[in-house]
C-alpha cells in the first residue's frame, strides 16, 4: 500500500525497518546519484594556525555546559583574508580576532603578537557564551566617517554580536580603504539585562542593522543599529542600547514554568521570527498591529517513536535560506519541519546522540566542493547536510536530505514531485570526526571506554581530553585556494581546541569512514594548563589527591563505600601488632579526668556540659558527644603516635603527615583547646620525632559508620542506607538544645524548639540539685545573627539554631569577706569576663604587686564595659550580673 508524504515522515530513520523516506544508491536502478556522504579527514592536511593560552578556554565544571559554538568567522569582500572571532581573556570576556589571509595555498596569521590576539572590550566581565556575525551585503561607508578626508574612509562590511549571560554587545567591522591597515572592530553599544537571563541573540537575514534578543523569560526585543550610528557621529563612546520590547502574548494554557527557551530566528519575512521554547515552537507575526502567535510544532507530535519519558526539545536552527524549513532536536530525534505545514513533520530521524546540543545545516555543495567529476553534480546542488552534536563529548553527526531521485521529463512520478516536494533523508546518518584524532572504530572505542573506567569517579572525562570548543567550515571558493580538486570535493575546516590551538584541516567526501588507529589517543590534562595573560615561567607539576571517601560523604553514599571497601581483602602493609598500650592508658587518662568510666557508653548531657569552657554552638557540643561515646577501640585509631603511622608517599618519598599533640588539660575529644605543632611534614635534626599522643586523623563520618558497622547495623550494602550520619548529628542536637534550653541562663531571643528533643529532666536534678540553686550555663544568640524584620519577611538570611547559638560555662562567684582574698591566682580572672577561663599553665600565686595591677585592669575593663552597649544588652538579655570594680 502506498502512504501518503504525511504519513510516510512519520517514521524516523534509523528507527524503523525500512523507512518510506530513506533514499540510498542502492535504491537506484541504474547507476549511484547520491555520491559519497561520509566525510574524512585528511591527516597531512592538519596545520597549526596559532597557539596560545590567551585563546578561550573551557568552561568549570561548576558552570553550565557549553551548548553554543564559539568560533565564528567574517569573509573580507573582494579579497582572499577572512576574520576569525572568538572569545579571549582570563575570564573569556572579551572579543579576541584573528586575519587568516590565503597564499599559495597556506593560511598566514596577522593580528598575533606575543603568543596574543588582538581582541576589543566589552566593557563588562561577563563570559562570553555565542558569537553571530552578519556580513554586510552591500559594503557602506561608516556613518561615522568624516567625508572631507575620503582619501582614507571606512565601509562597514559587517556586524556581529557577542551575548553572555545577562547582556548583548554589538560590534561594527570596518575596512580601511587606501591604507594596509588591520580591519577595525569598534564596540557600538551594549545592552545589560537585569530581569532576566539571555537565552538568544541573532542577526536579522533581511536587514543587516537588525537583530533580535530573546530572554528565558519570553521577552522579545528588537534592536536596530541605526540608533547607535546617530551617536557614533557626535560621540565615540559605547551607547547603551534601548531595545523595542515587542509585545508578544505567548498561551496561557501551557506550562511554561518548566520549560525553557532556546531559540529565536526570522523566517522569510523580516517581521516573521520563529522562537523556539523546550514544549513547543512558535511562528510570530508582527507584520501588522499588534502581534498574531501560532504554534508551529509541539513535543508531544514526536511521542509515537521516543524512548524518553520527558521528551523535550534541546536545539533548533532555520534550513535553508527561503526562511520556511527548519531543523528542530529533541532528546531523541532529530525533525524537519516546514512553517507552511504545521504540527506535521518533514522528515525524521533517530540521532542517537547524548543531549545534542549545536545545530547547523548546509547545502551539500559546500562540503563537496572542488570535485573533479560532475558526476553527482545534481546531488550536490540539491542536497543539504544537517549537523547535529554536542561539544561537551565532542560528538557529531551528519544527516543528509534533499529531494527524490530524478525521473524523465514528462513522467508523471517527475509531475506529481513538481507539486508535492517530498523530502528524503540521503543514506544513513554518518559520523564527523570534528577534532580529526578520533577513529570510530570498535578497537578505539573500547579502548576509550576502558581509559575513562580507569579515571577516578570525581573526575570528569570530558576535562582530561582534547575537546573542540568551536570549528567553522569555509565557503567553498576559499577551500578552493586551500586544496587541490579531488575526486569527490571536499571542505576545510578550522576548529578551536581547548588546548589553545587553532587548527585547520581538509576533509574529503568518501564512500566509507576510514579507520585513524591513532597512538595519540589518550587523556591529558589540558584542563589543568593556567590560563593566564602572561606567560608561565615555572614547571608545571599535577598533584592528585585521592578524595573517594569525602565525595561519597558528600554524596550520602559513606556507608556503602566503607562497607564494600572492609569486605575487600587489604592489598597494603598490615601491622603484625596490635596499637601500644601507652596511648590506650592516655586517652582513658583523659577521659577519667572528665567524668568518665571504663565503662564505654554514650556520656549523659549534662557531663558533656561540663566540658564547656569558651563559647561552642550547639552542634560542637553534639559532636564532643559523639566523640565521648566511641569505644576504645575507633578512639584508638583517631589518636596514636608517629610511630604507629603509615607513611605516604609524596613526590616518590615516603612521609608522615602532620597532625596537632592532644593537650594535658582535661577536656573532651577532638580536643578543641591546644597548641600549634611546631614542625612541618619532614623531619630535622632540630626537630626529631617524638611519642606523643597526637590526632584525630580519621574524621567523625568514618568512625561513627565504622563503629555502627561493628555493631552489626550495617552487615549488608544493601542495609547500609539504614544509618544516615545527618539523622544520627540531628538527634543529638535535638537533644542537646533541650537540655540547654532546661539547664542554660535563656537568652530572651532564643527560643528553642526540637520535635524529636528528649527531656532529661530526672538527670538535670541529681547534676544540678533543686530549681532555686543559680544555673551556671549561658544560652546566647549574638546579635550578629540576629536577622532584622525585613529579612525575616523576604526569608533572604538562612537561619540554623545549631549554629546561631552559643553555650558557655558561667564561672561559679564565690562570696569572699572584705578585707579578705581567697583566691590569689589565675582564677582571680573569672570576675573579668562572663565565661569559664581555663590555664594550660602550672599553678601560679599571685603577690602585692600582681594583685595591685590586677586591680587597675579590672577598673578600666569595667569601664570599657560599661561604655559597651552590646555587652550591657548581652548582660540584660543572659540575667548575667556584671561584676563591679
Amino acid at each position: 500500500m502506498e502512504l501518503s508524504p504525511d504519513w510516510k515522515s512519520l517514521f524516523p530513520i534509523s528507527s524503523v525497518f525500512k523507512p518510506p523516506l530513506l533514499l540510498t544508491d542502492s535504491d537506484s536502478d541504474s547507476k549511484p546519484i547520491l555520491g559519497p556522504l561520509f566525510f574524512n579527514p585528511k591527516p597531512k592536511t592538519l596545520s597549526i594556525l596559532f597557539t596560545s593560552p590567551s585563546l578561550p578556554n573551557p568552561p568549570p565544571p561548576f558552570l553550565q555546559t557549553q551548548t553554543h559554538n564559539l568560533l565564528s568567522f567574517l569573509r573580507l569582500p573582494l579579497s582572499n583574508s577572512l576574520l576569525l572571532f572568538f572569545p579571549t581573556g582570563p575570564n573569556s570576556d572579551r572579543l579576541g580576532f584573528l586575519l587568516l589571509s590565503i597564499k599559495a595555498s597556506r593560511f598566514h596569521t596577522w593580528g598575533a603578537k606575543d603568543d596574543d590576539v588582538l581582541h576589543e572590550s566589552t566593557g563588562f566581565e561577563y563570559r562570553i557564551l555565542r558569537i553571530a556575525v552578519n556580513p554586510n551585503p552591500n559594503p557602506n561607508p561608516f556613518p561615522g566617517n568624516n567625508h572631507n578626508h575620503n582619501h582614507n574612509h571606512s565601509t562597514v562590511v559587517g556586524y556581529l554580536l557577542a551575548s553572555t549571560l545577562c547582556s548583548v554587545h554589538w560590534f561594527v567591522v570596518q575596512q580601511i580603504h587606501n591604507s594596509a591597515r588591520f580591519p577595525r572592530v569598534s564596540c557600538l553599544g551594549s545592552k545589560v539585562f537585569k530581569t532576566s537571563s539571555v537565552a538568544y541573540a541573532c542577526w536579522s537575514p533581511h536587514i543587516p542593522e537588525e537583530s533580535v534578543v530573546l530572554l528565558q523569560s519570553g521577552a522579545l526585543f528588537l534592536f536596530d543599529l541605526e540608533s547607535c550610528f546617530r551617536t557614533t557621529r557626535t560621540s565615540n563612546s559605547n551607547a547603551r542600547f534601548r531595545g523595542t520590547k515587542l509585545l508578544v502574548s505567548w498561551d496561557a494554557d501551557a506550562d511554561s514554568g518548566n520549560c525553557k527557551w532556546l531559540s529565536c530566528e526570522f523566517s522569510w519575512h523580516p517581521r516573521i521570527l520563529i522562537v523556539a521554547r523546550s514544549d513547543a515552537v512558535f511562528l510570530v507575526d508582527l507584520r501588522f498591529d499588534g502581534c498574531a502567535v501560532s504554534c508551529l510544532a509541539k513535543v508531544e507530535m514526536l511521542r509515537m517513536y521516543t524512548l524518553v519519558q520527558n521528551e523535550r526539545f534541546l536545539t533548533f536552527t532555520m534550513a535553508g535560506s527561503d526562511g520556511f524549513c527548519f531543523a528542530l532536536a529533541s532528546d531523541s530525534l532529530l525533525v524537519l519541519c516546514d512553517v507552511r505545514k504545521p504540527m506535521m513533520p518533514l522528515l525524521q530521524w533517530a540521532h542517537g546522540l547524548d543531549n545534542p546540543c549545536h545545530i547547523n545545516v548546509f547545502r551539500l555543495s559546500e562540503l563537496r566542493s572542488n570535485s573533479r567529476d560532475d558526476k553527482y553534480r545534481w546531488a550536490s546542488k540539491s542536497g543539504f547536510c544537517i549537523i547535529l552534536g554536542s561539544f561537551r563529548n565532542c560528538e557529531f553527526n551528519l544527516f543528509c536530505y534533499g529531494p527524490t531521485i530524478p525521473t524523465p521529463r514528462g513522467s508523471i512520478v517527475s509531475e506529481v514531485s513538481k507539486v508535492l516536494k517530498t523530502h528524503y533523508a540521503w543514506e544513513l546518518p554518518s559520523d564527523l570526526l570534528l577534532s580529526g584524532r578520533e577513529c570510530r572504530c570498535g578497537s578505539c572505542l573500547v579502548r576509550e571506554e576502558i581509559l575513562k573506567d580507569d579515571l577516578p569517579e570525581w573526575i570528569d572525562w570530558q576535562h582530561k581530553k582534547e575537546l573542540t570548543l568551536g570549528f567553522v567550515i569555509l565557503n567553498k571558493d576559499l577551500s578552493a585556494m586551500l586544496s587541490e580538486s579531488n575526486e569527490f570535493g571536499g571542505f576545510t575546516l578550522i576548529r578551536l581546541m581547548s588546548s589553545g590551538k587553532l587548527e585547520s584541516q581538509s576533509y574529503c567526501a568518501s564512500w566509507k569512514l576510514k579507520e585513524l588507529h591513532t597512538e595519540r589517543f589518550h587523556f591529558k590534562d589540558n584542563s589543568l594548563y593556567i590560563m593566564d595573560d602572561e606567560e608561565y615561567k615555572f614547571p608545571r607539576r599535577f598533584k592528585y589527591v585521592k578524595l573517594d571517601k569525602l565525595s561519597a560523604y558528600l554524596n550520602g553514599s559513606l556507608t556503602e563505600v566503607l562497607v564494600s571497601k572492609l569486605k575487600k581483602p587489604c592489598k597494603g602493609p598490615r601491622e603484625k601488632e596490635s596499637f601500644s598500650s601507652d596511648s590506650h592508658e592516655i586517652l582513658c587518662e583523659k577521659l577519667k579526668a572528665c567524668g568518665f568510666g571504663r565503662l564505654r557508653s554514650p556520656p549523659a548531657v549534662s557531663v558533656v556540659f561540663n566540658d564547656i569552657s569558651s563559647p561552642a554552638s550547639i552542634h560542637e557540643v553534639a559532636l564532643r558527644r559523639l566523640w565521648a561515646g566511641l569505644p576504645m577501640e575507633l578512639l584508638q585509631l583517631a589518636y596514636s603516635n608517629y610511630s604507629e603511622f603509615l607513611e605516604v608517599l609524596l613526590d616518590q618519598k615516603k612521609v608522615s603527615l602532620e597532625f596537632l599533640v592532644v593537650p594535658d588539660l582535661p577536656q573532651l575529644p577532638p580536643f578543641f583547646l591546644r597548641r600549634p605543632s611546631c614542625r612541618s611534614n619532614k623531619w630535622s635534626h632540630k626537630v626529631q620525632r617524638d611519642d606523643a599522643l597526637v590526632g584525630p586523623v580519621l574524621p567523625l563520618p568514618i568512625l561513627l559508620t565504622l563503629h555502627e558497622y561493628r555493631n552489626g547495623h550495617s552487615e549488608s550494602e544493601e542495609q547500609a542506607g539504614v544509618f544516615s550520619l545527618e539523622r544520627e548529628i540531628s538527634l543529638q542536637c535535638d537533644e542537646i538544645k533541650q537540655v540547654a534550653s532546661e539547664m542554660a541562663l535563656s537568652d530572651s531571643s532564643c527560643e528553642l524548639h526540637g520535635d524529636q528533643a528528649v527531656s532529661l529532666a530526672d538527670e538535670r536534678e541529681d547534676m544540678w540539685g533543686s530549681s532555686q540553686k543559680p544555673k551556671p550555663f549561658c544560652l546566647y544568640h549574638p546579635s550578629a545573627f540576629k536577622c532584622s524584620t525585613m529579612d525575616h519577611v523576604q526569608d533572604n538570611v538562612f537561619k540554623d539554631e545549631k549554629f546561631d547559638n552559643l553555650i558557655f560555662k558561667v564561672p561559679e562567684k564565690k562570696h569572699v569577706p572584705n578585707g579578705l582574698v581567697e583566691t590569689v591566682g589565675p582564677e582571680l580572672f573569672d570576675d573579668l569576663c562572663p565565661a569559664d577561663l581555663r590555664f594550660d599553665t602550672s599553678t601560679k600565686n599571685f603577690g602585692p604587686n600582681e594583685l595591685k595591677i590586677y586591680k587597675v585592669l579590672k577598673k578600666k575593663w569595667s569601664k570599657w564595659q560599661d561604655g559597651f552597649n552590646l555587652y550591657q544588652q548581652f548582660c540584660t538579655e543572659s540575667k548575667f550580673q556584671k561584676q563591679s570594680a
